[in-house]
């Protein structure tokens, strides 16, 4: 912790500010520009390293989805005054061939689904779940304050920019993992709980946003553990009681509702 701590002093850009909606107060060390150029480095990586989907049906759908939920979210975020969350942004849509049960949003919009995934989605209700979910992850910067934390963890403190100069093929792995991309690294660092809360929470606002039913929400999941059988899918591994997530869920309903009938 005392790394950790002595890393953010001296990078001198720490930004405090609040997630919207949750206004969780948050403090992210690392230069939006940064995470920004490694996010685009590594996404690319990743493709370049995997098969994409011949699906037409399922590519055709996580792009209309995740177009719909950006425009969306790029709206409310422009009417509050908050567009600096997504300053930079070029939004990316694609479905890699792989039977994973997950999905990802590295910073930036690059956003990935696996195969797997979408027979459990069932519908582009059950993909806005999951996008909204991942793009939420995005918007509240969980990357930057995990990338924060794993650098002072794992790289001694060293800034982004010294990482990747000194130590770049290190430095690549962690934030695969830290973007939630196991397949390339054997490897996913989990969103800890809070992170998790945070993004369920703001993907339904998300989603009712863009005109997909919230109520659907609880349902997916009910899906995504029963497709898991005896194991736990990646997607809900830092989620020890999955019906606490759906309760949650039901908690805010109210609130997404009111989204969603406007």
């Amino acid at each position: 912790m005392k790394k950790i701590i002595y890393f953010i002093v001296l990078l001198g850009v720490v930004a405090c500010s609040t997630v919207p909606l949750t206004n969780r107060t948050q403090i992210t060390a690392i230069p939006s520009s940064q995470m920004l150029s490694l996010s685009s480095s590594s996404y690319n990586d990743v493709l370049s390293q995997s098969e994409i989907s011949s699906n037409a049906t399922y590519r055709n759908s996580v792009e209309r989805v995740g177009q719909n939920i950006a425009l969306a979210v790029e709206s409310y975020l422009k009417n509050i005054g908050r567009e600096e969350l997504l300053q930079g942004y070029a939004w990316e849509f694609n479905v890699i061939k792989s039977e994973q049960l997950n999905a990802w949003c590295m910073p930036g919009g690059k956003i990935a689904f696996y195969e797997g995934i979408m027979p459990v989605c069932e519908d582009d209700n059950g993909i806005a779940v999951v996008m909204a979910h991942e793009i939420a992850h995005a918007v509240a910067k969980h990357n930057n304050e995990r990338m924060t934390q794993q650098l002072g963890l794992q790289m001694g403190g060293l800034a982004l920019t010294e990482a990747l100069s000194e130590k770049e093929s290190k430095t690549k792995e962690i934030a695969l993992a830290v973007f939630g991309v196991g397949t390339q690294v054997g490897i996913i660092l989990p969103y800890s709980r809070s992170f998790e809360n945070e993004a369920d929470e703001l993907g339904l606002y998300f989603m009712a946003m863009a005109g997909y039913d919230p109520r659907q929400a609880p349902d997916f999941w009910e899906r995504m553990l029963q497709a898991g059988g005896s194991n736990v899918p990646e997607f809900l591994s830092t989620h020890p009681n999955p019906e606490n997530r759906i309760d949650h869920l039901r908690q805010i309903m109210p609130k997404a509702l009111e989204f969603y009938q406007n």
